[in-house]
C-alpha cells in the first residue's frame, strides 16, 4: 500500500450541477462574455517547479530514491524493537520522503490535466509515474509491518507523546489490516500498476482528449458539444445529444473494454484482499462503515420519486412537453436568460458571500483570486470538469476550471474555492493527516455553493428571477444526490454483472438505461443514443465508487446549513474548526459538535426534506 496521499479534489466531471464545466475541455472559442480565453487567467506551477527541465525535478527524485533505500536499510524487519519515540522519527522521516514523491507527482498531474493532448507532457506523466513508483518499492514496508505491531505492543508504544500525535495515521493504516497481502505480492501488485489500472486509465483520458465531434460542419472537443446541451435552443441541444452519441457508440467498444478490464483488474485485488464486495474497499478508505453508506443510498433511492420525479415532471410542464428527452435536462427554464456572467463579477460574487459568513474565508478565498492559483479558461486538450489539487503542505492547491460565464459556473467556482480553503486550513496537519476521506472532503465544498447560492437569492429582487435560481439550484442538488446514488448504483450493477463475465457494450448501455428510468422518472423518453452516454464519466475510471461522496457530502451540508441557518452559536468557530482538523478525525467526531450524526438513520431525511421543500417551494409559485 503505497503511503503516497490519495488526491482530495472534486472531479465536476461528473458531477453534473455544472454541466458546462462538466463539459470539459471546450475551445477558446467559448470563453466566458467579453473576454477571450487568452484574457482568463492561467495558473502558474511554479510553486511546484519551473517546468518538465527543471533540474529541481531530478534533483529532487534522486535524493527521494537515496533516502527511501536508507530508510529501508534503516527501519525494514526492525519496526517492532523500537521504541514510541523512534516508530515516531521514523513515520516522519518517511513522511518527508512521500512529501517529495507527492510533489512531482502532483505537478506531473496538474500539467497533464491542463494539457492531455500533448505528447510530451504524456511522456513526461507516465515517466514520473514510473519513477515514484520504482522509489515507492523501497517504502512499502513500511505499513506492512506497522500492521504488523502486536495491538497491546503498539498501545504500550502510543504512550510516548510524539507517537500518540500519529494516532489518526496509524488508525487509518491498520484499518487495512486484514486486507493486507504479503511483502513480496504487495510489491509485485505496486510495481504492476504502472503497466495494468494506471495504463488503462491513461488510454481513457487521451482518448477522450482526442475525440472531435462534428456539429453543423465544424469539429470541435467532445467537451465542447457537451456543453450545448444546456444551450436555449433545442434544437442546438438535440443536435448536440445525437452528435456526441454517435462519437462515443463509434469509440464504445474500446470504452467497453477499458470498462471491462478495470472492473476485473479491481475484482481480482478485491478478492486476493478478502473485501466483501466491490464497493467495501472504497467505503474503508472513506472511513464510513458499509452500512452507513447502504442506509444514504437506500434513503434517495426510496425518494426518487419525491425528489427528480416530481421536478422533472414540473420542468417538462413549464416547457411544455409530453416527454423530456436526454438533452433537455440541463436546458434553461423558458422565458429565463442565464446572463453571462464575467470572471471579475464572478470573482465578485463568491468572495462576497465567504467574506459574510466568516472573514477568515474570506481572506483564504481572496489569496486564491489574487494568485495564479486558478486555471480558468476552456482550452484544447484540458481536463473535462472541475477540480481542486491540495498538492503538498510545503506548496499550496491549484484549482481547474472550465469557465464559460453561466451561473452554474459560478457555483463551480465556490465549490472547489471552497476544496481550496479546506486543504489550505488543514494543511497544518502534515501531508499524511491532512487529506480527509472523500465522505468529507466534498462537505467545504458544497457548504461554499450553499453560501453562494443563499448571498445571490437573497440579493434577487425579480420574483421570476428567483424562481429560476431556485429551479437551477434544485437541479444543481438532484445532480449532485440523485444522479449521483443513480451513477453509483450502475456501477454496483457492473462490477457485480463483471463476476460472470465480460459485459458487451450493448449490455453495459442497458443498465445505464434502467438506472437513468429509475433515478429520473416517467418524464423522460431516452432515445437510444443516450445508452452510450456512460462512456465519458471519468470517475467509473479513475475513482470507482468515488460518487456516492457528493450525495453523502451534499446531504450532509444540508443537515449542517440547516443548524447554521438555526443560529447555533459558536457555529464558524466549531466550522473552521472541522476543516482545520483534516484526516485526523472521522465523521462521528466532525459532526459531534454541531449535534449531527450520519448514523442516525434519521439524518439522511433531514438532508432529502431540504430538496423536497425547495420543489414545493417551485410548485407554490
Amino acid at each position: 500500500m503505497r503511503l503516497m496521499k490519495q488526491t482530495a479534489h472534486s472531479h465536476r466531471s461528473s458531477r453534473l450541477p455544472a454541466f458546462a464545466a462538466e463539459a470539459g475541455a471546450v475551445a477558446a472559442t467559448s470563453a466566458a462574455p467579453g473576454q477571450g480565453a487568452s484574457a482568463l487567467p492561467r495558473w502558474d506551477l511554479s510553486a511546484l517547479y519551473n517546468s518538465m527541465e527543471d533540474p529541481a525535478i531530478t534533483q529532487d527524485l534522486d535524493q527521494a530514491a537515496q533516502q527511501a533505500q536508507d530508510f529501508a536499510a534503516r527501519y525494514q524487519g526492525k519496526l517492532a524493537g523500537l521504541s514510541g519515540a523512534e516508530v515516531a522519527k521514523a513515520i516522519r522521516a518517511c513522511e518527508a520522503i512521500e512529501e517529495t514523491l507527492g510533489k512531482a507527482g502532483s505537478y506531473a498531474s496538474l500539467l497533464f490535466a491542463a494539457n492531455s493532448s500533448d505528447p510530451a507532457i504524456s511522456r513526461f506523466s507516465q515517466s514520473i509515474s514510473e519513477k515514484l513508483t520504482e522509489i515507492s518499492t523501497h517504502l512499502l514496508f513500511f505499513t506492512l509491518e506497522l500492521n504488523r505491531l502486536d495491538e497491546a505492543d503498539l498501545a504500550q508504544k502510543m504512550q510516548d507523546p510524539a507517537l500518540a500525535h500519529w494516532k489518526p495515521f496509524l488508525d487509518d493504516t491498520r484499518l487495512f489490516r486484514p486486507h493486507q497481502l504479503s511483502d513480496e505480492v504487495e510489491k509485485v501488485l505496486l510495481e504492476k500498476s504502472v503497466t495494468g489500472a494506471q495504463s488503462w486509465c491513461r488510454l481513457f483520458d487521451e482518448t477522450i482528449a482526442a475525440l472531435r465531434v462534428t456539429l453543423d460542419g465544424t469539429e470541435m472537443p467532445v467537451g465542447d458539444a457537451l456543453n450545448r446541451l444546456s444551450d436555449s435552443d433545442r434544437s442546438v441541444r438535440e443536435k448536440a445529444g445525437k452528435a456526441v452519441g454517435k462519437v462515443f457508440g463509434e469509440n464504445v467498444r474500446l470504452f467497453a473494454l477499458i470498462t471491462n478490464t478495470l472492473a476485473k483488474d479491481k475484482a481480482i485485488s478485491d478478492g486476493l484482499r478478502h473485501y466483501a464486495r466491490p464497493t467495501s474497499s472504497r467505503n474503508l478508505s472513506n472511513m464510513v462503515e458499509d452500512e452507513v453508506v447502504d442506509a444514504l443510498v437506500s434513503a434517495v433511492r426510496e425518494d426518487y420519486p419525491r425528489l427528480a420525479h416530481r421536478y422533472y415532471a414540473l420542468k417538462a410542464q413549464w416547457m411544455g412537453l409530453d416527454k423530456l428527452e436526454h438533452w433537455d435536462r440541463n436546458a434553461p427554464l423558458p422565458g429565463c436568460e442565464d446572463r453571462k456572467i464575467p470572471w471579475d463579477e464572478a470573482k465578485q460574487i463568491v468572495q462576497k458571500a465567504y467574506d459574510g459568513f466568516d472573514p477568515r474565508m474570506g481572506k483564504v478565498i481572496n489569496t486564491f483570486l489574487t494568485h495564479p492559483w486558478i486555471d480558468v479558461p476552456p482550452a484544447p486538450g484540458k481536463s473535462p470538469g472541475a477540480f481542486a489539487h491540495p498538492t503538498v503542505p510545503s506548496a499550496h492547491p491549484f484549482i481547474l476550471l472550465n469557465y464559460h460565464g453561466r451561473t452554474r459556473d459560478v457555483m463551480t467556482l465556490a465549490h472547489e474555492l471552497g476544496h481550496g480553503v479546506h486543504q489550505v486550513l488543514a494543511a497544518k496537519q502534515g501531508y499524511f493527516q491532512s487529506n480527509t476521506p472523500l465522505t468529507l472532503a466534498e462537505t467545504a465544498s458544497v457548504f461554499g455553493e450553499m453560501l453562494t447560492f443563499q448571498s445571490l437569492l437573497d440579493a434577487e429582487t425579480d420574483p421570476a428571477r428567483k424562481r429560476t435560481l431556485l429551479a437551477g439550484k434544485v437541479e444543481d442538488m438532484l445532480n449532485t444526490v440523485v444522479r449521483q446514488i443513480a451513477f453509483y448504483e450502475f456501477e454496483t450493477r457492473v462490477h457485480d454483472e463483471r463476476k460472470s463475465g465480460e459485459l458487451l457494450p450493448e449490455r453495459i448501455g442497458e443498465i445505464w438505461r434502467q438506472v437513468q428510468t429509475e433515478s429520473l422518472g416517467p418524464a423522460f423518453n431516452f432515445t437510444p443514443e443516450y445508452d452510450v452516454f456512460w462512456a465519458y464519466i471519468p470517475h467509473f475510471i479513475h475513482s470507482p465508487f468515488y460518487v456516492y461522496a457528493y450525495a453523502f457530502g451534499d446531504c450532509l451540508v444540508n443537515a449542517l446549513y440547516g443548524v447554521f441557518s438555526e443560529g447555533a452559536p459558536g457555529f464558524q468557530d466549531k466550522y473552521i474548526a472541522m476543516l482545520e482538523a483534516g484526516g485526523t478525525k472521522r465523521h462521528r467526531e466532525l459532526l459531534a459538535p454541531f449535534g449531527l450524526d450520519a448514523s442516525d438513520p434519521g439524518f439522511w431525511r433531514k438532508g432529502l426534506d431540504v430538496i423536497s421543500g425547495f420543489i414545493d417551494q417551485l410548485e407554490q409559485a
